[in-house]
């Protein structure tokens, strides 16, 4: 996938994801805040900031903030939600994931939070998060996992497996810049192989909002009614993971399970 994509996506829908409600109000957040225990003298990076959510959440705990993020037009909406809230110590970086622009150790805590489902390279993008962190540095992961056995434990391992793949199309379809959510056993591994202890891992159920969802990515009006089959007409293994359900407003509504990681640089 282009990195190019990922900047026309959301560089076209900025302003949506400083509002969204799941990205600015989402219960992973206060959660991040009180399982990572920020302090006060802490240097911090947010990578894919989005909307800025995360470097605000964690501003006022920590001596600095730098949040980073390869689309422009997504900063500028976070520079001036800087100066709206008067955080002074928070500065915007345009950055690459996976390139990241910073020395080797430079931070105590790393935070990235539903974003890393775009990135091309999740391998690569955690050994960076590995390098610029200083040993005993804390890196604090949320993001949309796909199921597996640990999401839905007790499904056959083949359904779950398809239900995987059915989720990643559903994403995909309504935003060609996802890449793929990985599933929080896959996540698991990949931290570990890089160097770090798993501190903690926790699942949070994300109610979503099809209409929401489909207006924060301004999803071309052809597309819809596919997305809303996909769940309708969902095969059990998939359905169980994303419950989808008729709303009294005439809304359809679908469950993510959001992965909450913390795992802390040994090496």
């Amino acid at each position: 996938m282009s990195k190019s994509l990922v900047q026309e996506q959301f560089g076209a829908n900025a302003a949506n994801y400083v509002t969204s409600g799941v990205h600015a109000k989402g219960k992973s957040l206060q959660r991040l805040v009180d399982l990572v225990q920020p302090k006060l003298d802490w240097q911090a990076l947010d990578i894919a900031t989005g909307g800025g959510h995360t470097a605000f959440a964690f501003a006022p705990h920590v001596a600095r903030v730098i949040a980073s993020d390869i689309t422009k037009e997504m900063l500028d909406q976070v520079e001036g939600q800087v100066g709206e809230r008067g955080l002074a110590n928070v500065s915007t970086k345009i950055a690459d994931a996976e390139d990241l622009p910073f020395e080797d150790g430079a931070f105590d805590l790393v935070t990235s939070r539903i974003a890393p489902h775009h990135f091309p390279d999740i391998p690569r993008f955690v050994a960076e998060v590995a390098r610029v962190l200083k040993r005993g540095g804390t890196f604090a992961l949320v993001d949309n996992a796909a199921p597996d056995e640990m999401t839905n434990p007790g499904l056959n391992a083949g359904d779950l497996a398809r239900a995987a793949e059915t989720y990643n199309r559903f994403e995909k379809i309504r935003d060609p810049s996802h890449n793929r959510a990985w599933t929080a056993t896959e996540w698991i591994a990949c931290v570990k192989a890089a160097g770090f202890d798993v501190a903690h891992t926790e699942f949070l159920p994300k109610k979503m909002s099809f209409r929401t969802w489909i207006n924060n990515m301004s999803v071309p009006e052809d597309k819809v009614p596919g997305l809303l089959q996909m769940l309708e007409n969902a095969e059990p293994a998939f359905r169980a993971y994303a419950q989808p359900q008729t709303e009294d407003d005439g809304d359809t509504s679908f469950m993510i399970a959001e992965l909450l990681l913390i795992a802390r640089k040994t090496d």
